[in-house]
């Protein structure tokens, strides 16, 4: 048996490996543009198949090994249900790291690496069975479970947490003080900014521009999250608009304003779901890219109901989702 290590993200989209020696140093990556999106269109995972199948190649190829050289196939994310490689089961929250390790999955797959995948599960909600009264409370993740598990890692321990993982799908985790992920939240706000911001009329007042690091405007975000709480999404978004034609406000501000508005429902979402447990003194974490990251960070501490706000700011370019498959599988 070799001793290095691969991690494997795939998505909805793409698909991601990393290639691990045994000092925890990422020694090759590789990408592909390929996901469970292409299993949902084409009826099969082939395509998915291939292109884990070329990644795991291409790192070993770039660092000079074969699979003979590896310890250990990690995989997470959306490549464990069933429009991915194999289908896990969620594990149920509350689950810890070591929880996840233990449910992890080793599978045979020779097509794809002549070493078995071990596949790592995602987490659900504990409502045992969803209905029209409490279906709200019920959400699921795969991959954010392991993103959440690096945060665990890197922020100090025994404390109440909630992870803010900013995307198209927009992802909370909270986490009680014993290392636990608790409940997780979805919201697509991440989709409706994209759609305002291209699919509406309000298009034209945004140039078809989102907000950008270069060009984040604290106040502008904060004023479409005010107008957003008090009219609603629908007309703070319309808003905009008169915003554009009436006072001549740039593109540029005006995308700060729909950034404002697009993220304002997930801040009653925060307090009002039941899907997640936190209190004010639970400390939140927020990861992404700017300037969403900032825009979140703001908006919650113009709010005031969290006392504590961090922002993770990576020391490398390795992504949580590499760190945490990692973390889970050799830590615990």
């Amino acid at each position: 048996m070799g001793s290095y290590i691969i991690t494997i993200d795939s998505g909805t989209t793409n698909t991601r490996a990393f290639l691990w020696n045994d000092d925890r140093r990422v020694v090759a990556r590789a990408k592909r543009e390929v996901g469970v999106r292409n299993t949902a269109i084409d009826g099969n995972n082939r395509k998915l198949r291939e292109g884990v199948k070329d990644c795991i190649h291409e790192v070993l190829s770039k660092s000079g090994l074969g699979e003979s050289d590896l310890k250990s196939v990690l995989a997470s994310g959306m490549i464990s249900s069933n429009v991915g490689l194999v289908e896990i089961p969620h594990c149920v929250a509350p689950v810890g790291i070591g929880d996840l390790a233990a449910a992890a999955k080793q599978v045979s797959l020779p097509e794809v690496c002549s070493v078995p995948i071990t596949f790592i599960p995602g987490v659900k909600n504990a409502v045992e069975t969803v209905d029209l009264t409490n279906f709200e409370s019920m959400d699921i993740m795969r991959g954010e479970e392991v993103e959440s598990a690096a945060l665990m890692e890197i922020f100090p321990q025994g404390r109440e947490y909630l992870f803010l993982l900013p995307g198209s799908h927009m992802k909370f985790v909270s986490v009680n003080a014993g290392g636990k992920i608790t409940g997780c939240l979805t919201s697509i706000s991440g989709e409706l900014l994209s759609c305002i911001t291209n699919d509406t009329i309000i298009a034209d007042a945004v140039n078809r521009k989102f907000a950008s690091a270069e060009t984040y405007d604290r106040q502008m975000v904060l004023l479409g999250y005010e107008t957003a709480r008090k009219t609603g999404i629908g007309r703070a978004c319309f808003s905009a608009r008169i915003l554009s034609q009436f006072s001549g406000q740039s593109s540029e501000m005006l995308s700060n304003y729909i950034l404002g508005v697009a993220l304002q429902s997930d801040v009653t979402s925060i307090r009002s779901s039941g899907a997640l447990t936190v209190r004010q003194q639970t400390e939140v974490v927020i990861a992404g890219n700017m300037p969403v990251q900032q825009a979140i960070s703001d908006i919650l501490e113009y709010d005031g109901y969290f006392r504590n706000i961090h922002a993770y700011i990576p020391q490398s370019d390795i992504p949580l989702s590499a760190l945490g498959a990692w973390t889970i599988m050799n830590v615990h």
